[in-house]
């Protein structure tokens, strides 16, 4: 299987440009599953309803979030209304390791053709707000799942933390992929008891700015410390992401490759 996971999706320049590139990639690299983290993409802050339905009419399967993901309260009523697994409400996961009385769900598991998989969403501690642990988390999480493919979007701020939980997990995922900072790393790789891993995706959005901002407005708040709106950016727009191709029987990724489009 040949999975394609798209980094962090910023604003209106990141959603055109995977409308744009998106289907030359799952046709040219021959894709059979993606997977994008959209918390990002109603202007740079959270998730809509809508632009969750958008997201799957270009043919991605799953949508991860993380911090930002309330920061558009519609999203919340969206996850009450989940009324089955394969409904659009349980494929727009938040962290597995938020509170359990909140709305929506952290893991998602689905089959593409006749090969079941399932995604997991958990959010880092360091430098972040509270969670529960999420090594725990995951070990949870892993005794309920019986597919072999399983991915884990682990959105975190700290690399050390990020990098401790691939080994943590090696072996017993398919991959583990970081998001949240926007800054995408050069560290892919195959981890030795085979699973793929790397530290962030990065950004698929503008490049001209911030971590998706326009750079104007945080140059000047770094300087003042005043509140200040924050835009997206609009220029230098890439689309970022890794290719992953494993083993159906296994579950053992064979290769990971980080791409990086404009």
């Amino acid at each position: 299987m040949r999975i394609l996971f798209i980094g962090d999706i910023f604003g209106r320049p990141g959603r055109t440009i995977v409308k744009e590139r998106l289907p030359e990639l799952i046709r040219d690299r021959a894709i059979d599953l993606v997977i994008a983290n959209g918390e990002n993409s109603a202007a740079g802050f959270g998730i809509t309803p809508a632009l969750a339905e958008e997201l799957f009419e270009l043919n991605i399967d799953v949508i991860t979030t993380g911090n930002h993901v309330w920061d558009k309260r519609e999203i919340i009523e969206f996850f009450q209304m989940a009324d089955g697994n394969h409904s659009p409400t349980r494929r727009v996961l938040r962290p597995a390791n938020y509170p359990k009385d909140l709305p929506g769900f952290g893991i998602y598991q689905g089959r593409k053709g006749k090969t079941p998989y399932a995604v997991i969403n958990l959010q880092g501690r360091v430098f972040m707000a509270s969670s529960d642990d999420p090594f725990r988390t995951a070990d949870r999480l892993l005794q309920e799942i019986e597919s072999k493919i399983i991915l884990v979007d682990f959105h975190a701020e700290a690399t050390s933390e990020k990098i401790s939980f691939g080994w943590y997990l090696d072996g017993r995922v398919t991959a583990v992929i970081g998001t949240h900072t926007h800054v995408p790393t050069a560290d892919e790789r195959i981890l030795p008891q085979g699973t793929a891993y790397i530290t962030d995706v990065g950004m698929t959005g503008p490049y001209d700015g911030v971590i998706g901002v326009k750079k104007e407005l945080v140059v000047d708040r770094f300087l003042n410390g005043m509140p200040v709106r924050f835009e997206p950016a609009t220029g230098d727009i890439r689309f970022c992401g890794v290719i992953i191709e494993c083993d159906e029987n296994t579950g053992h990724a064979r290769s990971i490759e980080r791409i990086m489009l404009s």
